[in-house]
């Protein structure tokens, strides 16, 4: 009797079988979800926050549809977390590692109910993984010496990536952009440095990149339009006067005229602080805090360009980008790090006035400035660029490129079957299960082209079993075509993360064959 008695009431545990199915369901069903995003005629889901603002996104980013979800079931969220880590670290093929990893498990689930043990399935998986990241390496191109063909490679990267997103339209144009933008760089991964501002207005098309940096700012009243060869304080400080600023202090005065002293005193204060930060010798200052008219007055008179209440994500970019550093101290002058760039100017986007600045210290930096109908537009159009340029970003430092379009996983899947014809036992049946959870992926990328995907995939297959065969699916056409002619490529870092994970994430869950639910913590009555 005792030993029913170890969980509290309403813990639940399943067992076995029962588990396995549960985590099998969940996952599939996460996989289910986002299958239908995928590939150039992926369509997009509209997420509705529960959230105050019930704000609205329309979006066919895996990794954003999956974090809006609120799930319950476990196995559903290592599928979350491999799509999360997917976008952390490569930035795209987010939906690809679901949708593997959700066939895998599918295929894994046949095998377990043919009674093949999970080790077995997963050291079959294992094998199968290895075999066809090898297969990729073999096919790999890189043309990192010749950069006319390089850069046509990332080219092709761009807009590959970007024909599943709303930037389809435009890619030409965003592809453009986001190698430019990626050039800049040269090699380095940080994207701090290509700042993105969304302006609604005009249509995607009026989208461009900007040399410089643009702060989402004002210039003050009666402050200098344009300044060459900036000098910039970058600083995080109260610029505020006219209160006391201590909490909760009471000041006795006996007669107004003592007011007007404090009042007065507490001016000087602020004189000497302006002072301090003129003494920089500078000719603009920006601050994320606000500015009060009296300081800015103070400013606007010594010919010094005052910014106030800079975003925060600006200010951080901006002392980056100028090769400056945020003070919030000005008594020692020397030991300040200005930052410096060549112009700074107001100019005009749609209706609304920035801060550009021209000619600075860091050559990377850019702004892509995105126009467009909607917040909802612009939002999603970020998500898609922001993609291209992570993409891109990891390719120009490993720059070994694959053919897309399901070119890969052909490879992949040929591969493996010959590997398994090779391989005794039942492993050999869990490889050729990998093998068929791979040729989802290019069958899902026709089924949401809404064309025949068994009659692609099984002509797809033909043609492979020619050497050094190019053919992929053409969904704009939609047959088999050639992927070189196309110039449909894939970075070889993102699909090898998308196989490496899927695989991990698929074995995770296989290996599961226990569900302890704690029992909900009850709310006491508050009466």
């Amino acid at each position: 009797m005792a030993i029913d008695r170890i969980f509290k009431d309403e813990a639940s545990e399943e067992k076995g079988e029962r588990a396995r199915m549960s985590s099998f369901v969940g996952a599939m069903a996460i996989a289910d979800l986002v299958k239908t995003t995928l590939g150039p005629k992926g369509m997009d889901k509209i997420l509705q926050s529960t959230g105050r603002g019930r704000e609205v996104t329309v979006t066919n980013d895996g990794a954003t549809i999956l974090k809006s979800l609120h799930i319950d079931n476990p196995a559903a969220k290592v599928l979350v977390d491999i799509s999360k880590v997917q976008d952390d670290e490569v930035g795209d093929g987010t939906t690809s590692v679901v949708v593997l990893a959700g066939e895998l498990l599918r295929e894994a689930e046949k095998l377990v109910a043919a009674k093949i043990h999970p080790m077995t399935i997963i050291a079959g998986f294992r094998m199968a993984a290895e075999c066809a990241r090898n297969a990729l390496v073999e096919k790999v191109v890189d043309n990192k010496e010749d950069s006319e063909k390089f850069r046509l490679d990332l080219m092709n990267i761009a807009r590959t990536t970007l024909s599943s997103k709303i930037l389809s339209q435009d890619k030409e144009h965003f592809a453009k952009l986001a190698v430019d933008a990626v050039m800049r760089l040269k090699g380095s991964t940080n994207l701090e440095s290509v700042q993105i501002i969304k302006k609604p207005g005009g249509s995607l098309i009026d989208s461009f990149l900007d040399e410089g940096f643009i702060l989402d700012k004002k210039i003050g009243i009666g402050q200098p339009k344009r300044i060459e060869n900036a000098k910039i304080l970058v600083a995080n400080t109260a610029m505020d006067t006219d209160k006391v600023k201590i909490y909760g202090a009471r000041v006795r005065v006996d007669s107004m005229s003592k007011v007007a002293e404090i009042e007065g005193a507490e001016k000087e204060k602020m004189k000497e602080k302006v002072n301090k930060i003129i003494a920089h010798g500078i000719n603009c200052f920006v601050n994320r805090q606000l500015i009060y008219n009296f300081p800015e007055e103070l400013f606007a008179d010594a010919g010094i360009l005052a910014i106030e209440h800079a975003d925060f994500d600006g200010i951080e970019r901006l002392a980056l980008v100028t090769g400056g550093e945020i003070a919030s101290t000005f008594d020692n002058p020397e030991s300040v790090k200005l930052g410096q760039c060549e112009l700074i100017e107001e100019i005009m986007i749609g209706e609304d006035k920035l801060i550009k600045f021209s000619g600075v210290a860091m050559g990377q930096a850019c702004t892509i400035v995105l126009r467009g109908a909607s917040h909802h537009v612009l939002d999603e159009a970020e998500r898609s660029l922001h993609d291209a340029l992570c993409v891109l970003s990891q390719t120009v430092n490993d720059s070994r490129v694959l053919l897309g379009g399901g070119w890969p996983e052909m490879i992949m899947a040929k591969e493996i079957d010959a590997l398994a014809r090779k391989t005794p036992g039942k492993k050999s049946l869990a490889m050729e299960a990998f093998s068929r959870a791979l040729l989802a992926i290019p069958t899902t990328i026709a089924d949401n082209a809404g064309l025949d995907s068994a009659e692609l995939i099984s002509q797809l297959r033909a043609e492979h079993q020619n050497e050094g065969c190019t053919a992929g699916i053409d969904v704009i056409s939609g047959a088999v075509g050639d992927m070189v002619e196309r110039g449909i490529c894939e970075a070889f870092k993102v699909k090898q993360a998308v196989l490496l994970s899927a695989t991990e994430a698929a074995e995770m869950i296989l290996r599961v064959d226990e569900i302890i639910t704690c029992a909900p913590r009850r709310r006491e009555d508050r009466m």
